[in-house]
């Protein structure tokens, strides 16, 4: 019996080590070229290899032989802040169309050479010249979708949403457990939309007005929050946020009982792969960029991240749950009932960062 046993376990052994030899064979890829991307985008915006997902960058890497240096950001106004302090060098950006809009104005964008990112030719026509870009030089769309209120079906009592308003983040019966935006132009933006104004305004009085209606929600806020959110929603320890629409996959995961719905007014967003005037390996990021608009590529990533994917051909192969009205909102809706952000003048931002800087005051004071 023991020599059967002996047997049995030489030859187990024997088929792992030619398994993991062969492993090692089909993960060499192509040898490392000594180049190193940094590339910049949001957090948990990327199929990463977990739960048996395609790790993106890793790919990357083992079929160019370039090394990924991934980095993070929060918002827009945070990569922003930090691309023009020149504090650091990136090769590619994941950036919203408004901050596009800003970048292209302030001449911190590189033309893109199409001739290296033939799979850009992927991505739907709808999506290829958008205001933002308007030649389409500078960016090529990654993901898209609307901002959304999230909302624990467990605790929060379905007669108090409604779901064509903003109203439920300001519902005094869960003060305490509503979270908000991390930054000043969704924020704002949530703001107008309850009070009925464009997301463009750049009318003083009804910033004002906006303002006001902020500093009226701020006693019922926990805090302001980025990606924090995923743990605080799945944790229970908040009740009530607005986010991205995508995330629903990311939320629902770690809390079955998350239910979320776009509400009338909500912002619509393309997030698009840039290449800022900082880079310095402009031909490993259109590698990238061409890289990332391969469908398999793609699909991955919309699978992992739960985004819409500006390729008709991704939506098709994903499951029905994967692409209802709540991830693609049709274009009937999108025209009715949402917006889509554009720059806004240096004034205006001027202003707003001030009354954002004034209402984080405001909340430090009323949590104290």
């Amino acid at each position: 019996m023991k020599k059967i046993i002996a047997l049995v376990l030489s030859a187990a052994l024997m088929i792992s080590a030619v398994s993991v030899l062969s492993g090692c064979s089909e993960e060499k890829g192509v040898a490392k070229t000594g180049e190193v991307l940094y590339v910049y985008n949001w957090g948990e915006y990327i199929s990463n290899g977990d739960d048996g997902s395609m790790d993106v960058n890793a790919e990357f890497e083992k079929e160019t032989g370039i090394e990924v240096k991934y980095l993070n950001f929060s918002s827009n106004e945070e990569m922003y802040a930090k691309m023009k302090s020149g504090g650091m060098t990136v090769d590619v950006i994941i950036p919203s169309d408004y901050m596009i809009a800003q970048l292209i104005h302030e001449n911190m964008l590189e033309k893109l050479d199409y001739s290296n990112i033939p799979n850009a030719g992927n991505i739907d026509e709808k999506f290829r010249k958008p205001a933002f870009d308007p030649t389409g030089e500078y960016s090529v769309a990654y993901t898209w979708g609307c901002t959304a209120i999230f909302y624990d079906s467990r605790y929060v009592d379905e007669a108090d949403v409604d779901e064509n308003t903003w109203d439920l983040l300001w519902n005094e019966k869960y003060s305490g457990k509503i979270l908000m935006f991390n930054n000043q132009r969704d924020a704002f933006g949530v703001a107008e939309a309850k009070l009925g104004y464009s997301l463009n305004s750049e009318n003083q009085e009804e910033l004002e007005a906006c303002y006001e209606e902020l500093v009226k929600q701020c006693p019922l806020v926990q805090g302001y929050y980025g990606d924090q959110i995923f743990d605080k929603m799945e944790s229970g320890e908040a009740l009530i946020a607005p986010y991205y629409n995508g995330d629903m996959k990311m939320l629902m995961d770690g809390n079955e009982y998350i239910k979320g719905y776009i509400p009338k007014g909500a912002n619509t967003f393309i997030d698009s792969m840039c290449i800022p005037t900082c880079c310095q390996n402009k031909s490993a990021a259109e590698k990238y960029i061409d890289f990332m608009c391969r469908e398999d590529v793609a699909l991955a990533n919309a699978e992992y991240i739960g985004y819409a994917s500006p390729i008709s051909a991704v939506k098709e192969e994903l499951d029905e749950d994967a692409t209802n009205e709540f991830f693609y909102p049709s274009d009937e809706k999108l025209a009715s009932e949402c917006e889509v952000f554009n720059r806004l003048s240096d004034e205006t931002n001027t202003y707003l960062s001030t009354k954002w800087e004034d209402l984080m005051k405001e909340f430090t004071e009323k949590t104290r």
